[in-house]
């Protein structure tokens, strides 16, 4: 047996309890490993709060959890992977536990850190995606709705690094971050849509939605292209003739490049705090208010 975050009904995060369970097995092509890191995502928040209930109804208990790094100390068949290796990756069946099943585990390098390797999985993969699924070029302008997040914080990097002109709207207290990455923040909210007019008089070629703060059909307006929209975070997006991203088709080729770029100082994941893992309602109380300023991550 091991230990687990799990709920058993829709609600706040006091429904998380730390729970006894069977620690899960590999399959062919699996590994386990023992969770040095768990990050936490606004999807977990979705799913246990009941707002996923439609498109992913629980199966209760739920064990949460997207994205862990930790050590192999089990492997399947077939497995890319052996026992003591350090690795990350995306989670089968929830992470936030003393052990998780990883499907295609990617090597940690040692320049990472267990709370980095965790947090970069879904946030990478998800930026890396988006901005392929636009395929938003050198010289052009892409404008990161929720530049300030997780996702928006890769993306914006990722972007610069390719010679892409980005424009990010943000919170105040993220204007100042966010500009140090190459960026011109402008503050979200009112007006946001002059602002970005002010300091991309040529106009956007692009749009990047990670807020979900319902900016869509100000974004197509700002394109005059619903094509060269996407969302990851508004639900609403087919009435706006938007496309919403989410899964992955990644067969690791993005997560490895992604690790490449963390290790060698090419990509900065911000870690706001790591909690213990029976404090996982208190990080979820935190995310779901806004509090942290970076990723968020379980300690088991």
């Amino acid at each position: 047996m091991s230990r687990a975050i799990t709920f058993s009904e829709y609600g706040p995060p006091e429904v998380l309890q730390l729970s006894e369970v069977a620690a899960p097995e590999p399959g062919p092509g699996q590994v386990r490993i023992r969770v040095r890191a768990a990050s936490v995502n606004p999807l977990d928040i979705k799913i246990r709060s009941g707002l996923m209930a439609r498109t992913v109804p629980a199966r209760f208990p739920v064990l949460l959890g997207l994205d862990a790094a930790g050590v192999v100390d089990a492997v399947g068949e077939g497995a890319d992977a052996a026992v003591g290796d350090e690795v990350l990756g995306a989670a089968v069946g929830g992470s936030y536990g003393e052990y998780a099943l990883l499907d295609r585990p990617v090597a940690k390098p040692e320049a990472l850190s267990w709370e980095v390797a965790a947090s970069l999985v879904t946030v990478g993969r998800t930026a890396l995606r988006v901005l392929e699924q636009l395929g938003v070029q050198a010289g052009q302008t892409l404008l990161i709705h929720g530049a300030g997040g997780s996702v928006g914080t890769v993306a914006v990097q990722l972007a610069v690094a390719r010679g892409v002109t980005v424009v990010g709207t943000a919170g105040e207290h993220d204007i100042e971050r966010i500009t140090a990455l190459g960026a011109t923040a402008v503050p979200y909210g009112d007006g946001w849509v002059e602002r970005v007019k002010a300091v991309a008089p040529r106009g956007v070629d692009f749009v990047f939605d990670a807020s979900g703060a319902g900016v869509l059909a100000d974004s197509v307006a700002l394109t005059g292209e619903s094509a060269h929209v996407i969302t990851i975070a508004d639900m609403s997006a087919a009435q706006h003739g938007v496309r919403f991203s989410a899964g992955t088709t990644d067969d690791g080729q993005f997560l490895r490049e992604l690790v490449q770029l963390a290790a060698t100082g090419k990509l900065d994941i911000p870690v706001w705090r790591g909690y213990p893992l029976d404090q996982a309602a208190t990080a979820h109380a935190d995310v779901e208010a806004r509090r942290n300023q970076g990723k968020v991550v379980l300690l088991p």
